[in-house]
């Protein structure tokens, strides 16, 4: 054998293609599926309040998507996007994080947001788009946002957000900061050129970020196996991007709190970029235009539903003796309660007033923006009963 001095690659002299079967990452899994964990796991190290707090979040989470389905289905919202069997992946790497570290989301990470504080009020005032909403009601339902739990507004267009998550975590490394950016998204993000000029920079650059993918098995009706791609799924493209990867049991609370805790040490600490594969499944459909009962079956499903997150969980927590049926159950009313009141409490206030359209890109909306608003102010009065909401709040505005 020699080495190439200015590449330092080892010499053969012999053809040897390799192949996907070269590289086979394994998974991360220390909570088994029955709730018991692995004999010889290194469990990290979690305590009753904490333990308690992700719970309490993913219950909160479940309930949630479940009322807000509904909710759509009365005609009572336009849109939403379930994280339903994802719970784990958000909320247990929310919860490795420190509340000076920026998130941003595709459009499941609702868990992570409610483990930040997002209150039940404000998901509500953004799913209606009404006057309390943070957005002043400017983006479609589930694209939530908050500066002060430093959660990134969430952008329809896939994968967007990962090269921001590099140009966010090298302004991290260049402030000292001691914090990290974590950036989430989908199997089916990963196949835009976005996510493969986002790694390549950030491993380059050597920036605090950490690529947390999700991946449920679709890219809305698109199977990943086959379809998606040929390869052993996302993980090994970061090593081919030169940077610390991880595969992890999505569904496994303990695993992905593990796995983030260590990723955001060699962030934080040693600028070090890390790619997280979390292996789980969108139990419910893409969005409510979806119907996955056309690309799956009943089976699949089925099977999934017996790796529940959420009930998994719920299993070692009993074990641990730190939380009983009846102690679930209570919480599971609690949570049904305050989201029902906070649905009927959000649907009576107002959609923002129309003068809210030009504000906040400008110190000054400029004339061309005025003018415009002016000129549907005159197209609503001449048409009041097409938009009976609006024409009753025209007057009192900037005219």
């Amino acid at each position: 054998m020699a080495k190439d001095k200015q590449h330092q690659l080892e010499i053969v002299t012999q053809p040897s293609f390799l192949d996907a079967s070269a590289l086979k990452i394994p998974m991360l899994q220390i909570l088994k599926e029955d709730g018991t964990v692995h004999k010889g796991a290194d469990a990290p190290e979690m305590d009753k309040d904490l333990a308690l707090k992700i719970f309490d979040t993913m219950q909160f989470i479940r309930i949630l998507d479940e009322r807000m389905i509904a909710a759509q289905r009365q005609g009572r919202i336009s849109f939403y996007l379930s994280s339903l069997g994802e719970e784990a992946a958000s909320i247990g790497s929310a919860a490795a994080l420190d509340d000076g570290d920026m998130i941003m989301g595709q459009y499941r990470e609702q868990g992570a947001l409610a483990y930040r504080g997002f209150t039940v009020e404000q998901f509500m005032d953004q799913l209606f788009s009404n006057e309390r909403d943070l957005g002043k009601g400017r983006q479609m339902p589930v694209h939530y946002g908050c500066a002060d739990l430093n959660f990134m507004t969430i952008a329809s267009p896939l994968a967007t957000q990962i090269p921001q998550a590099t140009g966010y975590a090298y302004g991290q490394k260049m402030d000292k900061t001691g914090t990290c950016t974590i950036c989430y998204f989908g199997e089916g993000a990963a196949s835009e050129g976005d996510f493969h000029a986002a790694l390549n920079m950030a491993a380059v650059y050597k920036v605090p970020v950490i690529f947390f993918c999700r991946n449920n098995g679709y890219a809305i009706s698109t199977p990943s196996q086959g379809e998606q791609y040929a390869g052993d799924g996302i993980a090994p493209r970061g090593i081919g991007y030169g940077m610390k990867t991880i595969r992890v049991d999505g569904n496994d609370v303990l695993a992905v709190y593990k796995a983030t805790q260590l990723a955001r040490k060699l962030a934080v600490e040693e600028n070090e970029p890390v790619l997280i594969e979390g292996m789980s499944y969108r139990m419910a459909g893409h969005s409510t235009s979806d119907d996955p009962t056309g690309y799956r079956t009943r089976e699949e499903e089925a099977a999934w539903r017996a790796k529940d997150p959420v009930a998994r969980f719920q299993t070692w927590l009993i074990k641990k003796k730190w939380l009983t049926e009846k102690d679930a159950d209570e919480i599971f009313a609690e949570k049904k309660a305050a989201v029902l009141a906070a649905l009927k409490e959000a649907e009576k206030y107002p959609a923002p007033h129309i003068d809210e359209l030009i504000t906040d890109v400008y110190d000054t909306p400029p004339q061309q923006l005025q003018k415009q608003l002016k000129e549907l102010k005159e197209h609503i009065r001449k048409y009041p009963d097409a938009y009976p909401k609006t024409a009753s709040r025209l007057e009192g505005g900037n005219d």
